[in-house]
């Protein structure tokens, strides 16, 4: 019989379910992570909240371990690429406290229109001042959403119950999900210049990370209030700070802060600033549901060898794993490199199997390009909700079979289509097994995509090589491979290089400074 462990304090209905399905369960929490060490390897799941940080360290002492299963949206405290090695799948539950979150910003907004907080503060101490809180009505207000995703669309259809105007800033937002949503797609610039409230519901990613920033937030209309539920890290404190004192930002309400537990920010005690403890998900219900969730998915991987929501493996039958495991790596790597290389809304997406690649299940490779994609844009994003994700997007997406061969014995295309028109890359497996890039943007070249990678488009010109490589030399970075492709000799060349870590922003600008440097980017896989 499989064995589970609760490591964090779970709703009862979670044990219970997994009685229910045959799986036998020890509800422990509280242990330190040696405590959790010496225990672990009884288990076969491990079924957590936030508290409980999965490590490689203790993924090392977990010898029977298959599944640990996150009750919530985020997995910061698991090493997601540590537990892959060992084959342990990773689940969440990505939608269980949607609702919650967004109510808890709506709530927010209103404690905030009104004051409700100082108020109540004010009146229990035995004063009368009525006329100290002045609020504003929500009615006829624009609302600003910085990312209209699936919480981002809850609050919209709430604000409009409340006769706000809402307009929204999501790059990825299509015209048409933005008609269906009811929204009015905005530029950032001009959301901050018209919204009265400012909602975030964005995950924390290199572009994202304080997207209201001081010039941003001088940026806002004067008297804005703003509201973050989302991720600590979008909003610059101290800025917030400043603007709060002087007046222009009339109110702010923050859920999550950029470090948390918040014990001592710099905003506590701020004149018309609301805190709450990162409460977006604590709700009776969203626990329960994300209880229920957990476990029922838990108890389907281990019973029956059913897989939802998995982060690091796509939903697959046994029989069809071998074959398509080598095919979903390519897949999911070409979706990551067209994701991190294509900006802007995407109208649709094509995914074109050719040759030995045409005969095999699309539906898992089409949700690992999806996937890979997709988690360029957002946190919460698997193989399983890729398809229900695009959609919401309002991504178009096709599938293409041709299965005599061309150029490759099988080979896997994914195309987007933008504003600036169609891009492709293309990929093939070596061996079988063995993912491999050969066409990127009508440019022919042979890389792999692992690990950090620099990506360039330059003027093909004698010399450039040398150039690129003495300036990484000086700057320390270690190249692992060299890739080399050109549309003809003095043309249009792209390079992609494989480093040992991550190209700081400073050395990516130098680069672009080079003599004939078109583009530059640091990708990662």
């Amino acid at each position: 019989m499989p064995k589970v462990l609760i490591s964090d304090k779970m709703d009862p209905k979670a044990a219970q379910i997994f009685r229910e399905r045959g799986v036998e369960v020890d509800e422990i929490t509280g242990k330190t992570p040696e405590e959790l060490k010496a225990i672990i390897g009884e288990y076969d799941g491990l079924a957590i909240r936030s508290s409980t940080k999965v490590t490689k360290d203790i993924l090392d002492h977990a010898t029977n371990l298959k599944v640990v299963g996150r009750a919530g949206i985020g997995v910061d405290n698991v090493d997601i690429p540590a537990a892959s090695a060992k084959g342990v799948v990773v689940m969440n539950t990505p939608f269980g406290n949607s609702i919650t979150t967004a109510e808890h910003a709506i709530a927010l907004m209103f404690a905030l229109a009104r004051q409700l907080p100082e108020a109540d503060l004010s009146t229990q101490a035995g004063k009368w001042e009525k006329n100290r809180f002045m609020g504003v009505e929500l009615t006829s207000k624009t609302l600003g959403l910085i990312g209209a995703g699936n919480i981002g669309s809850i609050v919209a259809d709430r604000a409009h119950g409340l006769r706000m105007k809402v307009v929204a800033f999501d790059p990825f937002l299509s015209p048409e999900r933005a008609v269906e949503l009811g929204v009015e797609k905005v530029d950032l610039d001009e959301l901050l210049a018209r919204a009265d409230f400012i909602t975030l519901h964005t995950p924390l990613t290199d572009q994202t990370r304080n997207i209201l920033s001081r010039d941003n937030l001088l940026r806002t209309k004067k008297g804005v209030r703003i509201i973050n539920c989302a991720r600590g890290g979008l909003i610059d404190e101290a800025a917030l700070k400043e603007l709060l004192d002087s007046g222009h930002v009339a109110g702010a309400a923050l859920d999550v802060f950029v470090t948390e537990p918040a014990k001592d920010s710099p905003l506590f005690g701020t004149p018309n600033f609301i805190s709450t403890p990162h409460l977006g998900a604590s709700t009776t219900e969203a626990q329960v549901n994300v209880a229920i969730q957990v476990a029922e998915q838990m108890a389907d991987y281990l019973v029956s060898g059913g897989v939802t929501n998995a982060l690091n493996m796509p939903s697959l039958s046994a029989e069809e794993a071998p074959r398509l495991k080598p095919y979903m790596a390519l897949a999911e790597k070409l979706g990551s490199l067209v994701g991190q290389l294509t900006h802007g809304p995407i109208g649709r997406i094509s995914i074109h199997a050719e040759g030995a690649a045409a005969e095999l299940n699309q539906k898992p490779i089409v949700s690992a390009v999806l996937a890979g994609f997709l988690r360029t844009q957002t946190d919460t994003v698997n193989m399983v909700n890729a398809p229900l994700l695009a959609k919401e997007r309002g991504m178009e997406v096709r599938e293409v079979r041709t299965e005599r061969e061309a150029d490759y014995h099988t080979l896997l295309r994914v195309s987007v289509k933008t504003d600036s028109g169609e891009r492709s890359v293309a990929g093939t497996l070596f061996g079988d097994q063995a993912p491999r890039l050969v066409e990127l943007f009508g440019i022919k070249v042979e890389a792999d995509l692992a690990g950090h990678m620099l990506y360039v488009v330059n003027e093909d010109a004698p010399g450039f090589i040398g150039r690129i490589g003495t300036m990484l030399g000086e700057a320390g970075v270690n190249i692992g491979t060299f890739h080399l492709g050109r549309r003809s000799a003095g043309g249009e060349a792209v390079l992609l290089l494989s480093v040992d870590d991550a190209v700081d922003a400073d050395l990516i600008a130098r680069v672009r400074e080079l003599a004939g440097v078109k583009t530059v980017m640091g990708l990662s896989f």
